[in-house]
């Protein structure tokens, strides 16, 4: 009897996660294609593509299934996912996560958001998106996310089941940090239980867009000689807000003294400095460029920086820009 409810010419069911460094898709691809192995005796493959191992980084995680009798011969990234689990919102505007989505493709996005809602945002013609606040559980029980987007893929899946993630969480969490099992069981239950899924209307304003490789603009047979970019772009426009795990530093400007001790702990050089009458005084923060990993609201010797659950603010209204509209140009000639 047939164990995966769809699969592709190859007898494939495949999930793709698009994610950023430090939030644990890489780890969670790994367990959910172990849970499929070990309860289900299904064949399976997992297999991660990012560049530098930092948090911010981008992060694709590509998990298949197949039936005992069908062997996994396709070793390429997923194209055309049964599944996408979009671990941040934010990412939906920096990167194409939708690309090789179909009509019976299950989008699974980290958001406090409607189904309804995230249909405008990704641009998704029709289908079933579903919505989970894994940012939200993960905060409130001091966990990472992993595990509760795990929760909700079984939700949405079908053919694994919540005592299939709890298994093989306590087997490898478990055996690492016992101490951390019990919250992860208790989060993963509420990501299977608060999945919001939902089959949208059909919108004919938005259309389906095809998997398509990037291509790289030098290589082999173009390379100025000596390996010179003459180009190397631009940084300004790069949006690190998904790299954040629900907290921000929020700024009071009544406390602070001006040190820069901020500034000079901020490795993403987020803090906002202007020159009045020859002294430098902070204005606040460009979101943008945060990544939230708090070290200006550690150092801070008067909490004028203090943290914040990101969905508690006005984020947007908060912002203050680092460079101007003219710099975010990237005019390189």
């Amino acid at each position: 009897m047939a164990i995966l409810p769809k699969t592709d010419k190859y007898g494939l069911y495949e999930i793709r996660f698009e994610s950023i460094g430090g939030l644990g898709a890489n780890l969670a691809g790994k367990m959910l294609a172990e849970a499929g192995l070990k309860y289900l005796g299904l064949n399976v493959s997992s297999f991660s593509s990012y560049g530098s191992e930092k948090k911010g980084s981008p992060v694709k995680s590509f998990i298949r299934f197949a039936e005992p009798n069908t062997p996994i011969k396709v070793n390429s990234p997923v194209e055309t996912p049964n599944i996408l689990v979009v671990f941040h919102e934010n990412l939906i505007k920096s990167m194409p996560v939708t690309l090789g989505c179909t009509e019976d493709t299950v989008i699974i996005v980290n958001s406090r958001k409607s189904p309804e809602e995230l249909q405008d945002i990704l641009k998704i013609p029709k289908g079933k998106i579903a919505s989970i606040d894994a940012t939200g559980i993960a905060l409130e029980a001091k966990v990472k996310i992993n595990g509760i987007i795990l929760g909700a893929i079984a939700k949405a899946a079908g053919f694994i089941t919540l005592e299939h993630i709890n298994g093989i969480f306590e087997e490898i969490i478990g055996a690492k940090y016992p101490d951390l099992l019990k919250a992860n069981i208790n989060a993963i239950k509420k990501g299977y239980d608060e999945l919001n899924l939902k089959e949208v209307a059909l919108k004919k304003d938005y259309a389906f867009k095809p998997f398509v490789k990037a291509d790289p603009a030098l290589g082999y047979t173009n390379q100025i000689p000596g390996g010179i970019v003459p180009n190397p772009g631009n940084t300004v426009n790069k949006d690190l807000s998904a790299g954040r795990s629900g907290m921000i530093p929020v700024f009071h400007k009544d406390k602070c003294i001006n040190c820069a001790l901020c500034d000079v702990v901020c490795s993403d050089l987020c803090i906002v400095f202007k020159e009045e009458n020859g002294q430098m005084f902070m204005k606040g923060v460009d979101y943008q460029f945060c990544k939230g990993c708090l070290k200006c609201v550690v150092i801070c010797p008067k909490q004028a920086l203090t943290e914040g659950v990101e969905t508690e603010h006005d984020v947007k209204a908060m912002t203050v820009k680092l460079f101007s509209e003219s710099d975010m140009a990237q005019n390189h000639k």
